[in-house]
This record gives structure tokens, sequence and C-alpha cells, in this order.
């Protein structure tokens, strides 16, 4: 076989190989567990190339969250069609947020940093800074658009992204969290997203918020 060059072993592809090997590994066996070793196996790559590329398990591990974050989150921002209103834009993101954190690999990395958040602490900054910091800020940006638009009263953008995530994270997704449950039907996680958008723009709306359809679904009917 080969010998692979320092081009080669510093691709954009190669690099996709190893978190998605990495990705496989946790999965497995969890952080503390995932060797090194089975990392570059379950990746397909020597443990030379593999340490070229980061220089230990925690660096492999805060990069496969940054990936897994910004492909599943952050590019939700910038997926909103120009021109949407205020309450379809919620709706669009609730929808794809939802979604996100009820998915396996949102599970993997939810249950993974929590279980290992005590004895690695540096695991938890490395899922905060990635994920729900950078989240909320692009919220709180976009709910702070809004209030200069006159479309919003919010004195704290940052907060009312916060209470607006809250609201998504109803019980049908702690079921989920807890293995209680099996993915939840469209039909359940549109009302979660429904709901707390009404809430939202309830509170925060300059004027009383539009009526927004439940296609149907009483509010006391679903498991959420």
């Amino acid at each position: 076989m080969s010998l692979l060059t320092d081009q080669e072993i510093r691709s954009p592809e190669k690099e996709r190989q190893i978190l998605d090997g990495a990705a496989a590994a946790f999965a497995q066996d969890g952080y503390e567990g995932a060797s090194m070793s089975h990392i570059a196996a379950m990746a397909g790559v020597s443990k030379g190339t593999l340490y070229n590329y980061f220089a230990g398990k925690k660096e492999l591990f805060a990069a496969f969250v940054q990936r897994e974050c910004t492909e599943r989150l952050l590019l939700f921002f910038d997926e909103v069609e120009p021109g949407l209103s205020l309450e379809a834009t919620l709706l669009h993101l609730g929808r794809r947020m939802l979604a996100m954190l009820a998915s396996e690999s949102g599970l993997l990395i939810y249950r993974m940093v929590v279980a290992e958040a005590r004895k690695f602490p540096e695991l938890a900054e490395a899922f905060d800074e990635a994920g729900p910091k950078r989240g909320l800020a692009r919220m709180a940006a976009l709910i702070d658009s809004h209030v200069e638009s006159g479309a919003l009263v919010v004195a704290d953008p940052g907060f009312a992204a916060e209470q607006l995530f809250s609201l998504l994270q109803t019980r049908l997704l702690m079921q989920r969290r807890l293995g209680l449950s099996a993915a939840p039907s469209e039909k359940d996680m549109e009302h979660v997203v429904l709901e707390a958008v009404r809430l939202f723009l309830r509170g925060y709306g300059r004027a009383v918020a539009q009526h927004v359809e439940t296609s149907g679904s009483a509010a006391g009917n679903h498991a959420v």
C-alpha cells in the first residue's frame, strides 16, 4: 500500500473520513471508552494520520461536535428564505431545531456530554461553545433585527432566544433523551413547535400574534 502525501493526509476529505470514524467509535464506546486506536481503525486510517490531524481525543471530540453543530444547527439560519414573515421564520427554525435535537446524532452528542461532563468538563465546554452558545447568538441576532423593525418588543434578545429554545424542549424531547420513547411523530413535533412559537409571539409580539394553525390538533391530546 502506497504512503499518503502530506497534501492527501491534510485534505478535507480525509478529515471528514476521520470525523465519521470518530462518530462511529463514540457512538459505540462513549468518549472515555473510545481509544484513538479504535477511532483510527473505524476511520480506516493509521494512528500516524490521525495524529497529523488531531493532537488528542479531546481535540478530535471538539472538532466532531463543532462539525455536527455547524452542519445540523447553524446552517438552519442560512437556509431561511428571504422575505419570510417573522412567524414563518420562527416556525421553520423551530422545526429544524427540534428535529435535530431528537435525531440520533443529536441524542448521541447530548448523552455523551452529559455522561462525561463531571470527569471531562472540557467536553461540556466544547459542546456549549460549538452548539448552544453559537445557536443562541444567531437566534438573538435574528430577534434583535425584528425588534429594530418593530415586530417585536424585547428588552433582552439573548434571554428571549433562551426562552424560545426552552419552549421547544418539552416532555416529548425528555422522553426521547431518556430512551423512553421512539422517534416522535411529525404530528407531535409540529404541535410542540406551533405552540412554542404561538406563546413566544404572544409574549413578545408588538400586536397579538396571528393565529397559528394547529392542523386540527387539540393541545391537551398530545404527548408533549
